[in-house]
């Protein structure tokens, strides 16, 4: 629950570790950005806290602040599901030495209602697990982003896998993975610096970009999920 202080509005929130608190602030700067409205935030290993004040003379917390705070609780659900598929994944692997990782996002505004795509493959090309997660606001490529990522997590946590060929229709993102281009959009640093955390804990990661036609998998996740939270008559992602 919020509480007004004479600094605000006020809340903690307390993650199962450092990482889950990251992926969420990731999130929280969208929304932030999105609202243009800038909280006094900090964040110590697990926990992020909140003061939301507009500084208007005589009135410390607005409609403003009450608004943002809502926006940071709907983000809070989103992370406590990503938990929950987490622990998911710890308690059901299956070991697969190699595997295919096709991966999308999209953002219907750009910014706008956003969510990522990925398909998990075996080498004969069987499909082992796809999935779409929304986002909420943000960008296209932060979306793109989040699917890569959500792709390599669980190619390692639901089958193990040492060896993964990712293959994306971004030209953008495969280019910045293999280092061609540079990560010059700060607000993707936390989320490709995350994925490259990742990378270590496989044997070999190779990534090779795709014609948009050939990552359709990935892409009918990505509308599968918007249509889900948003409706089928929100003009679809191309």
């Amino acid at each position: 629950m919020w509480t007004e202080t004479k600094h605000g509005l006020y809340k903690q929130f307390v993650f199962t570790d450092f990482h889950h608190a990251w992926a969420f602030m990731e999130q929280a700067v969208a929304v932030i950005n999105r609202l243009d409205h800038h909280p006094r935030w900090q964040n110590e290993w697990n926990v992020v806290e909140f003061w939301l004040s507009t500084h208007e003379p005589k009135q410390a917390i607005t409609d403003r602040d009450w608004e943002l705070a809502k926006a940071i609780d709907a983000l809070i659900e989103l992370a406590e599901k990503s938990n929950e598929m987490a622990t998911d994944d710890v308690q059901n692997t299956t070991k697969i030495t190699e595997v295919q990782v096709y991966a999308d996002g999209g953002s219907r505004g750009n910014p706008g209602h956003s969510a990522s795509g990925f398909v998990v493959l075996d080498m004969g090309g069987k499909v082992l697990h796809e999935e779409g997660v929304y986002l909420g606001i943000t960008t296209n490529n932060q979306a793109e982003y989040r699917a890569l990522k959500f792709g390599l997590e669980a190619a390692l946590k639901k089958f193990q896998a040492r060896e993964v060929h990712v293959y994306m229709d971004s030209l953008l993102v495969i280019n910045q993975m293999k280092g061609i281009f540079k990560v010059k959009n700060r607000d993707l640093w936390p989320v490709h610096d995350a994925i490259k955390q990742l990378l270590p804990k496989f044997e070999k990661v190779s990534f090779d970009h795709v014609p948009r036609e050939l990552n359709k998998l990935a892409d009918a996740e990505v509308n599968k999920c918007l249509d889900a939270e948003l409706g089928s008559d929100v003009a679809r992602v191309i």
